[in-house]
């Protein structure tokens, strides 16, 4: 796969998560979930959008396989009546993924972990451009890297 390395500011995002297990046969229903009771109840009641790209955050991993995962977006400074969080400043490996929002996305994932990447597993993200089709979406994924 290709991708490039980039440097990113920090984001302050604001949004719901939950925990999960790489392992849990119950992780893609899980993050579906998520997905849905964002678009339901959260996406339309936050303020301060930088845009309207929505954001899936892969954060606090563990050795056991512990992750949490963050439905957001991109906010500015500002209150927030739900969880926030900054996505850290530093390097990142940038792919770019088109495609099935779903298919693409897990395809993806499961070739990176056969890549040979310098992982930080300190915070990885997918980025979605946006845009109605969603069979023919632009995805662009962030994974953290040592420095």
């Amino acid at each position: 796969m290709d991708y490039e390395i980039v440097s990113i500011t920090e984001k302050k995002v604001a949004g719901i998560s939950e925990a999960t297990n790489y392992n849990s046969p119950d992780a893609a229903r899980v993050i579906g979930e998520l997905w849905d009771r964002f678009f339901r109840d959260t996406y339309n009641v936050l303020v301060n959008k930088v845009n309207d790209k929505c954001i899936g955050l892969y954060t606090d991993y563990s050795e056991n396989g512990d992750y949490r995962t963050m439905i957001c977006a991109e906010v500015k400074e500002g209150s927030q009546s739900i969880e926030t969080l900054t996505i850290p400043a530093g390097k990142y490996a940038k792919f770019i993924v088109k495609g099935n929002i779903v298919t693409a996305v897990q395809k993806f994932w499961q070739e990176l972990w056969n890549m040979n990447l310098d992982r930080a597993f300190m915070c990885d993200f997918e980025e979605y451009q946006g845009g109605e089709d969603m069979d023919n979406m632009e995805i662009h994924i962030y994974v953290s890297l040592k420095d």
